[in-house]
């Protein structure tokens, strides 16, 4: 055949793409306990589904005839799948070849995973182990680059980045040392999960923290997974790569494939009308008591639906995605166990998140609310509460996506704004209290002088706020239709349901990107 060298050559380099960085690169990775990044590949997608895209990138060399001699493929390895038969672009830094720092054309490839992801409108994975830019540059490794830099004309790298986020779903994982350009990536999506004994997410290594400040430490002490889940880069921890790639698995299934299509339906067949009659004394009499907020959580969603994200991150606020009678909703709720469920600077920024994921993909919130208010004291004031807080705030209020709030307990000051958006839907528990302040703060501010003067003040305090508490019932506000209704508990799960059946018809209407931009 007239062409059958050509051929051989397009099969030699598909063959020694599959090498990655070599035998002994390959074997260093899995020496340290890390998959390839083709192996990665493989282990998230439906079996079988990966397409490829430049597999033949890279540097060839050749003999004076011109025959390929030696091929370094590009270290970030793209192309399309499908995720439970969903379609979605996928890529990830090769680390077996220059420590996934970019070659030329793997950088190309990278900084192009998000033009195809925009051009498809599917969801994006990235699944990240490597540094970024070189003093070295990135070069194909023998001889150095012709030209230096970027043009000038060149369109800024991150916008993609940008606009990605408020047009499809975007997953990542760091799942080895991330650094650089890749660590930016990863934090720049939706969903966020590092694994526990292996990755590391650094703004600079250990190298250049040591030269630059004098600081000597570690990949772990600068960047683990119990550094990052504390301060929220990361929302979720994985035991494993395989345990990171099932979270990016149930994440996915949450979403749509775009902010112009609803997510599919998912009903495993959980009676829309089941009715917990643990619902009924899961709120203890005492006030002080705490209870159990994700028991009661998935006591209301379909049976083992609830996803949650971000639980070390300001653990006063839970925040996640689940079903109710196979449709995908937001939750959000409080922690009462974390200080009384108050907001904190990163509580307030991980709902933030949250409610703008769920309006940039037209996605129901319910909120099950026990909030006492923006933390206080010295260390909220330096950790600038308020700021954050009213930046939640204010995301809520620009919401138009669906929303029920169930007051469970506690809804107070500034900060029970961010549990309802635009016209909720919101019923009262018998348990629900709402106010200006807590209970115990507001007595103690009205009551100041009375309880200074009193012969036995700390039996005065208690005598006022017993008489306070008898006031808080919610069952007045439903009179002034404050509120939809008071309910029994056990009937939440159903009049929730109900509602989802009623405000789907609406959703089509919000259908297409959102008036304010998805941020990290």
């Amino acid at each position: 055949m007239a062409w059958d060298e050509e051929i051989r050559e397009v099969h030699r380099k598909r063959d020694l793409a599959k090498l990655l960085g070599g035998e002994e690169g390959v074997a260093r990775q899995h020496a340290k306990g890390r998959l390839t990044i083709r192996e990665r590949i493989d282990g998230l997608l439906d079996e079988g589904s990966f397409r490829e895209l430049g597999m033949g990138a890279g540097s060839a060399y050749r003999d004076e005839d011109g025959n390929v001699t030696e091929f370094l493929p590009a270290n970030f390895v793209l192309g399309f799948g499908k995720v439970e038969g969903r379609d979605c672009i996928i890529g990830g830094e090769d680390f077996t070849l220059k420590g996934g720092s970019p070659n030329a054309a793997g950088l190309r490839k990278s900084v192009y995973a998000e033009d195809l992801a925009l051009k498809y409108k599917m969801p994006l994975i990235r699944l990240h182990e490597g540094g970024g830019g070189s003093v070295t540059g990135a070069g194909g490794g023998k001889g150095a680059p012709a030209t230096v830099g970027s043009p000038v004309f060149e369109a800024p790298r991150f916008r993609s980045v940008a606009k990605t986020m408020n047009t499809v779903p975007v997953a990542t994982a760091a799942l080895g040392p991330v650094a650089g350009l890749p660590a930016s990536r990863l934090v720049s999506s939706h969903f966020c999960v590092m694994t526990q004994e292996t990755a590391q997410v650094l703004v600079a290594g250990p190298a250049v923290v040591a030269r630059a400040l004098g600081e000597n430490l570690t990949k772990e002490q600068l960047g683990s997974a119990a550094v990052h889940t504390r301060n929220g880069v990361a929302d979720n921890v994985a035991k494993d790569e395989a345990d990171a790639f099932t979270q990016i698995r149930q994440f996915l299934s949450y979403m749509p494939r775009n902010a112009w299509e609803l997510v599919p339906d998912k009903n495993i067949g959980d009676p829309s009308d089941r009715v917990e009659e643990e619902l009924a004394t899961i709120i203890p009499r005492d006030r002080r008591q705490p209870y159990d907020m994700r028991k009661l959580i998935a006591l209301v969603v379909d049976h083992d639906s609830f996803f949650e994200m971000g639980r070390k991150y300001g653990p006063g606020q839970i925040v996640g995605f689940a079903r109710m009678n196979g449709q995908s909703v937001g939750i959000f709720g409080n922690d009462c166990r974390y200080y009384a469920g108050s907001m904190t600077a990163a509580g307030a920024q991980k709902v933030r998140k949250f409610v703008e994921t769920c309006e940039t993909f037209h996605i129901p919130i319910i909120a099950l609310v026990d909030e006492p208010g923006f933390m206080i004291g010295s260390e909220a004031e330096k950790a600038g509460t308020i700021k954050y807080g009213t930046a939640a705030v204010l995301a809520v209020a620009d919401s138009s996506v669906p929303w029920a709030s169930v007051v469970i307990k506690k809804s107070y000051g500034v900060a029970a704004a961010a549990h309802y958006g635009n016209d909720a839907y919101k019923l009262l528990w018998p348990s629900a209290e709402m106010g200006a302040l807590p209970l115990e703060g507001g007595v103690a501010v009205a009551f100041g002088r009375e309880i200074a003067a009193a012969e036995d003040p700390e039996a005065k305090r208690k005598e006022l706020e017993d008489m306070m508490a008898a006031r808080l019932s919610p069952f007045p506000r439903a009179e002034s239709f404050s509120a939809h209704d008071v309910i029994d508990p056990r009937e939440t799960r159903p009049m929730l349901c109900e509602w989802l059946d009623r405000v789907r018809p609406l959703l089509p209407q919000l259908l297409g990107q959102t008036q304010f931009p998805m941020r990290p």
